[in-house]
């Protein structure tokens, strides 16, 4: 099994603490975030994995060799110029995504306990061409659902009558049937080219996050949230 993580993000909204480290390490409790998300994927059956880098990516390059790539074939899709956002990192590494069988695309700053394996299995009965992990929760840009959790739209910017909102979790399963409609170039987010296709009639699902803690490092206060949540729940 394979998976894409997305690791190139600046982290502004962490300074002072990512003017010497990228977002992806800065640490929970004293292990990386990046070392987290990996440890997640690994326990879900991944074995190759993709992470998209920019700022900072030598540090994260040698962190992963000081680890010996934690017994998994990892490679880096390192955006030089500038970060090309979800959907551009995810059309650039293509060429280690593209085969047979569905991959898993995480967001390096997202801590979670949803179950990884239920979101899989999900997809895969489903044949959706993605499967977003979302949740019931505050934000500001969230997406529509129908009775059969298809995507329908943006709220605010689809007749939402009869439609759930829910807000992405950053975290998915995505067919590599994807790269072929993906017909956007250069920087954009993988979003925007789900709400194209499912206008058009492509299958791209929701699947209802349920677990206990969700939560992303965007800024200092969630981050310090995240390392509140780590320890107590850290094992004995």
């Amino acid at each position: 099994m394979k998976a894409i993580i997305f690791a190139a993000g600046l982290g502004t909204r962490l300074r002072p603490l990512t003017d010497t480290v990228p977002k992806a390490l800065v640490e929970i409790n004293g292990t990386p975030m990046l070392e987290l998300v990996i440890r997640r994927l690994s326990a879900a059956g991944v074995r190759k994995l993709v992470i998209n880098t920019h700022h900072f990516h030598e540090k994260i390059a040698a962190f992963l060799r000081s680890r010996g790539d934690f017994g998994l074939k990892i490679e880096l899709s390192r955006e030089e110029a500038f970060p090309l956002e979800t959907g551009g990192g995810l059309k650039k590494a293509a060429a280690f995504l593209d085969g047979g069988e569905p991959f898993f695309a995480y967001n390096s700053d997202v801590y979670s306990e949803m179950d990884l394996g239920a979101l899989y299995r999900a997809h895969l009965a489903s044949g959706a061409l993605a499967t977003l992990a979302v949740r019931d929760r505050f934000s500001k840009r969230k997406l529509l659902f129908d009775a059969g959790m298809s995507l329908k739209g943006r709220e605010g910017e689809a007749a939402a009558a009869g439609l759930k909102p829910y807000a992405f979790s950053g975290i998915q399963v995505i067919s590599p049937g994807i790269f072929p409609k993906l017909t956007e170039d250069g920087v954009f987010t993988i979003t925007a080219a789900y709400l194209r296709l499912a206008a058009a009639g492509e299958n791209i699902r929701g699947f209802e996050d349920r677990s206990a803690f969700w939560r992303d490092i965007g800024d200092l206060e969630r981050l310090e949230a995240v390392r509140f949540r780590a320890d107590e729940v850290k094992p004995v």
